[in-house]
């Protein structure tokens, strides 16, 4: 035991014995901290910045709403009026009365334009008196048959006794049946001059300009004093039209859906239209019908899009964008819509043709691809690749790369 101790204590390093260091050492030493104090500085000053991004949440999509709101084809149009008409005069004439400005809300039946109608009283009245004449003759044509025909019977009664010869009453009943046919043709001198009075008082008529339907008068193409007419004539000095009325209940969406894609359109299939002029409004719509025909220039097919809200602010030719959404009947047998997350639109970039998404973690950008759905106002369906809760970079700077430092910019 005493040999192991004493060997022990032979291996022992006493510490106050070592030698100290030399000064060579100690600049050594010294110079070793300021070279790793350098390439920390170094390293601390040349390393990339940390680019300041934009961040927002994934939501979950309800299944309600990636079966009833999901688009799966956008295309744009104008509004139409399957109901407007120009509406004219019936005869060619000056105009004396205009009751309409434009923006007037008028009913069907409503006078807004009257043409001088002098000329045209003028040939009613004397078809008026055409008629009394025609009915004068009559009733003296009736009182000369009436006569003779009484001198027919007094003829007819004197033969037998041979009274009168045969030649006078022969002679009678000529006279009686000229007159008869005289009075016939008086009657239809009186439905003749009668006519005449109608065909003057539907003339007369004409000179009123009446609404053909309730709308709204959207122009107004002649002023009081102008001459009118359904034709044009008078080389550009005699207006073909007074006004025009457009129906705004008849008020549709009329686009242009590629024919590589019309195949995703059905009648009755569910819209969401937006106005140019109000974007931040979303009006509820329908297919009406494809037109049967192609475009064989733009290689287009028209659709015609019902409104299911009626409101003062659409009016014709306005510019509309349209979402084809997904069915919200799902049939039964029909397969269960997926689901995915809502990201923004903004949050998703294309690189190379495929879609991806950059999403926040440990400060760090992470690159993912994503399969897209359809479109749900301002934002994109993701069926994979991101899930519910995950912070997504918006607005991702163009250089921004995969697996680069970020931090969060304030809102």
């Amino acid at each position: 035991m005493n040999d192991k101790t004493a060997l022990l204590n032979q291996l022992r390093i006493e510490r106050d014995s070592a030698p100290p260091p030399s000064g060579k050492g100690r600049l050594l030493a010294i110079a070793a901290a300021l070279l790793a104090m350098a390439a920390a500085a170094a390293w601390i000053w040349l390393r990339p910045a940390a680019i300041p991004v934009h961040v927002v949440a994934a939501q979950a999509t309800s299944q309600g709403a990636a079966a009833g709101a999901a688009s799966i084809l956008d295309a744009s149009g104008y509004v139409v009026a399957r109901r407007e008409a120009a509406v004219a005069s019936k005869i060619t004439g000056k105009m004396v009365e205009l009751g309409i400005e434009e923006g007037d809300r008028v009913k069907a039946g409503q006078v807004i334009a009257r043409l001088d109608d002098t000329n045209i009283r003028a040939s009613l009245n004397a078809a008026r008196a055409q008629v009394e004449f025609a009915k004068a003759g009559l009733s003296e044509t009736q009182v000369n048959l009436a006569n003779a025909q009484r001198d027919y019977e007094r003829q007819k009664s004197l033969i037998k006794d041979h009274f009168v010869s045969q030649s006078a009453l022969d002679n009678s009943r000529t006279a009686m049946d000229a007159l008869t046919a005289q009075l016939a043709t008086q009657r239809r001198n009186v439905e003749v001059a009668q006519r005449n009075v109608e065909v003057a008082e539907r003339n007369l008529d004409d000179t009123i300009v009446r609404v053909p339907f309730d709308g709204v008068v959207i122009a107004k193409s002649a002023q009081v004093g102008e001459i009118v007419s359904p034709l044009s004539a008078g080389g550009g000095f005699t207006r073909t039209g007074i006004g025009t009325i457009v129906d705004m209940n008849s008020l549709e969406v009329e686009v242009d859906v590629n024919e590589a894609y019309i195949n995703r359109v059905q009648p009755n299939q569910p819209v969401d239209s937006v106005l140019n002029a109000y974007p931040d409004w979303t009006i509820p719509s329908h297919v009406i019908a494809i037109i049967p025909t192609a475009d064989r220039a733009k290689a287009t097919v028209k659709v015609r899009i019902g409104l299911d809200v009626k409101d003062n602010r659409i009016v014709p030719d306005m510019g509309v964008r349209v979402s084809f959404l997904e069915d919200r009947n799902l049939g039964p047998g029909n397969q269960s819509p997926r689901r995915g997350v809502l990201v923004p639109a903004k949050a998703v970039r294309n690189e190379g043709g495929s879609n991806v998404v950059f999403v926040l973690t440990e400060q760090r950008a992470r690159r993912r691809p994503v399969t897209l759905g359809g479109t749900i106002g301002d934002s994109r369906q993701v069926l994979t690749g991101v899930s519910a809760g995950e912070a997504v970079i918006i607005d991702a700077p163009a250089a921004l790369k995969d697996d680069a430092a970020v931090t969060v910019a304030p809102p």
